[in-house]
């Protein structure tokens, strides 16, 4: 009779090709396809996916088209999927893929991991998917999986209870290369849709009487949850100025920090930094319209925005060669979430 370890690969490849995903459009031996999915999931649920993943591709349909694109026009068609250093990191990796490896993706993990954003479960995902490679893939679906399965327990902060999980992927690998897409795939089908974090559905799962958590009775223990971060909450304020003409006044923010690389209104960590800019570029604070505040939520931190607008006739010397970008192009830009909700809200109001 099969051990738990020899019978799981199996029995993940068979329920796969029987009940997982089949038909998601990254689901190719394309490498560049499957690096660009498999950054865009990062952190990101994949009905989201769905909807930028085409608009993406149409616009860069391969590796060269986004390597010679500026930098802003990918960050532009990345605004609202979050994480931009994603965006960033994707730019500069497909930059590597045309200068170091002339243009061919890399099929070794250990290459593909000197990518820009590019960590060791990535690159086994890329490895397996597009080229079968045996790599083993460890991300919170699959750490979710093998802890039920195999009833691992540690902290997930503890480095040497990561390389055991790692060691536990790598001995479960499957010994035929070609059965690669169909395991890593079931792998993060099973996490997604069955092992799920809460409310398993343990009925339908293909683990079920081999699963040691389950027989233990503690698959709401396993895996443990992560130490309780903190969310600090952070002020913002917005300088939105803009003409009767429809024309709005972004500023390209800084590589590094919240929103980087992305277009937006004058940002403040306060008040007074907002009103000693406003009266260096020649505005009057009295003629600032405060309006109401409101919160975005980034991973760690809560933004407290509070925007004040002002209405322009006639600009000022100091920003008569400043970006202004007319309400129907803004769409050209890469903008934050929460501006472009609050322009869609307040513009029309405010034009």
């Amino acid at each position: 009779m099969p051990t738990c370890h020899e019978s799981f690969n199996a029995r993940l490849i068979g329920w796969q090709q029987q009940h997982g995903r089949h038909h998601l459009p990254w689901q190719v031996r394309n490498p560049y396809l499957v690096w660009l999915s498999e950054i865009m999931l990062q952190q990101t649920q994949v009905a989201t996916v769905l909807d930028y993943y085409p608009r993406f591709l149409a616009r860069f349909p391969t590796v060269q088209h986004l390597a010679d694109a500026p930098q802003d026009d990918v960050l532009s068609l990345w605004a609202g999927l979050g994480y931009y250093s994603r965006a960033r990191n994707l730019h500069k990796a497909a930059q590597q893929i045309m200068q170091i490896f002339n243009g061919d993706f890399p099929s070794q993990r250990l290459q593909l991991e000197s990518l820009c954003g590019v960590g060791r479960s990535t690159a086994a995902a890329i490895a397996a998917f597009a080229f079968h490679k045996r790599e083993a893939i460890l991300d919170g679906n699959v750490k979710r999986v093998l802890c039920r399965v195999f009833a691992q327990d540690g902290q997930p902060a503890d480095k040497k209870f990561e390389q055991s999980l790692w060691a536990l992927a790598e001995s479960l690998l499957p010994d035929n290369a070609e059965h690669m897409p169909a395991y890593t795939q079931g792998l993060m089908d099973l996490g997604a849709t069955v092992c799920k974090r809460s409310k398993p559905l343990c009925d339908v799962c293909p683990m079920a009487d081999i699963c040691q958590a389950k027989a233990q009775n503690i698959i709401d223990q396993l895996p443990r949850k992560k130490a309780k971060i903190n969310v600090q909450t952070l002020p913002m304020y917005w300088l939105v100025i803009y003409n009767h003409t429809g024309e709005l006044h972004l500023e390209k923010r800084p590589q590094r920090g919240i929103w980087g690389g992305l277009y937006c209104v004058p940002c403040f960590d306060t008040l007074l930094e907002l009103e000693t800019y406003a009266a260096q570029i020649g505005l009057n604070t009295e003629d600032l319209n405060e309006t109401p505040s409101f919160t975005h939520r980034l991973t760690h931190r809560l933004l407290l925005i509070t925007p004040f607008c002002i209405n322009l006739n006639k600009l000022s010397e100091t920003l008569t060669n400043s970006l202004f970008v007319h309400q129907s192009n803004l769409v050209d830009y890469g903008l934050p979430k929460p501006l472009h909700l609050f322009l869609n809200q307040a513009l029309p109001t405010l034009l």
